[in-house]
Parts: C-alpha cells; structure tokens; sequence
C-alpha cells in the first residue's frame, strides 16, 4: 500500500487534512497525519521522523506552510511536496525569510501565557478566503494557540538536495507571498501552479488527492 505524510502548519491540526486523509484511504492509499506543536522545530521534524521511520516503505511527505521547514529536515521520503511551503537552505528560518504576509501578521494575537493565537474574526480571510463558508468556519475552529520559536527553527538536513521534489504555489495565497514561494520553488525538482489560496485542503480537497495520486501512481490522472 502506498502511503502518504501528511504535514500542517503553524496554529493547524491533523484534522485540517482530515478530507485528504479519507479520501486518500477511500482509494487504498494510507495517510499518516502527525500532531506538531511539539515546541521546536527540532522536536516536530523528530515527530515526523518517527511517522516515516514506522512505515514499511519510503513515503510521499507532503508539507503545507511551515511544514516545509518540518519535511526538509527528514530522511527517508521517496518525493517531497512543498506546499505553499518553506524550502529551507543552511543557515535559513522561515522567520528570515520574512514569509508572513502583513495580513497574516495582523491576525497574530498574543496570549498570556507566550504563546500567540489567530483572531478568528480574521483567520478566514487570511487563510480559507477561497474555501466554501462552512469549511472555512470548521477550520478556523480548529486552529489552536502556537508555542513562540517554531519559525526561528533551522533544519540540520536539507532533504530536498537529494530527493526528487515537487513545489506547489497557491497563486491567490494571502499568507504568504506567491512570490516568494516561486523564489522558493527553483529549488525543488518541479513546480506546479494552483490558483488558490493558502489552504486547498480545506476548500478543494480532490485537487490535493488528484495531485498525490497522480505522483503515486505513475502514468495516472485525476
């Protein structure tokens, strides 16, 4: 059975990917969507280590945002997708390359105990502006408070440089900027343009499953 790695972003949870990860099964491929938010950078990549490290054969590992920073320092993986995602190179952190747009900045709010949060009322239109209004609502309430210095994280390895990757852009993304994500996507082994905004797991989740499959499974299409 093929298998697929599912990595969310920043103030994200498994259950974002949850329309990927069902229809994904739907179709005899396994999905494994880890939980982040392990502290650091260093500790969420050791998590997704592990969800590679416990399957049987070499996965695809698909990252979203600052997931990207998260599948650059993994071994292991047969393809890499960088979706809307950091592709990091020595030295660099998501938060050097300035990727946060001014909207998505201006939707960071702070919480008592250090940790910061995204106001609701802006979320949506930051993240989900493209995706059906139930969706959308559904996935801003899962968002959850984020632990500071995950974006300062700098891998150690850069998979990338060995392995065959594929970068997708969000073409109407308002989190970060299309532009960088074109900057970012010359590193990778191919690149593919969606008129989307920053999350078509949540709004257009057959695109994202048609696209995995068609990397899977040589010679198919959605």
């Amino acid at each position: 059975m093929p298998a697929v790695v599912l990595v969310h972003g920043l103030y994200h949870r498994p259950g974002h990917f949850e329309a990927v990860a069902h229809r994904l099964r739907s179709s005899g491929v396994e999905a494994v969507v880890p939980e982040l938010h392990r502290g650091s950078l260093a500790a969420d990549t050791q998590a997704v280590q592990a969800a590679v490290d416990a399957l049987p054969e070499p996965p695809l590992l698909l990252g979203h945002s600052y997931g990207g920073s998260v599948i650059t320092g993994v071994r292991g993986a047969r393809h890499l997708v960088y979706l809307a995602a950091f592709v990091l190179d020595a030295g660099e952190s998501a938060a050097a390359l300035g990727g946060a747009s001014a909207e998505l900045r201006d939707a960071i709010r702070p919480e008592p105990d250090g940790s910061t949060s995204l106001r609701p009322d802006r979320a949506a239109d930051v993240l989900y502006h493209d995706c059906p209004a139930p969706l959308a609502a559904r996935a801003v309430g899962l968002l959850r408070p984020q632990a500071p210095g995950c974006g300062r994280g700098v891998p150690r390895h850069h998979s990338w440089k060995g392995t065959p990757s594929t970068y997708v852009v969000c073409g109407r993304d308002r989190a970060i900027d299309p532009a960088l994500q074109r900057t970012l996507a010359s590193r990778c082994t191919e690149v593919r343009e969606w008129g989307t905004g920053h999350s078509p797991f949540v709004g257009q989740p057959e695109l994202v499953v048609g696209f995995l499959r068609e990397l899977l499974v040589p010679g198919y299409r959605p």
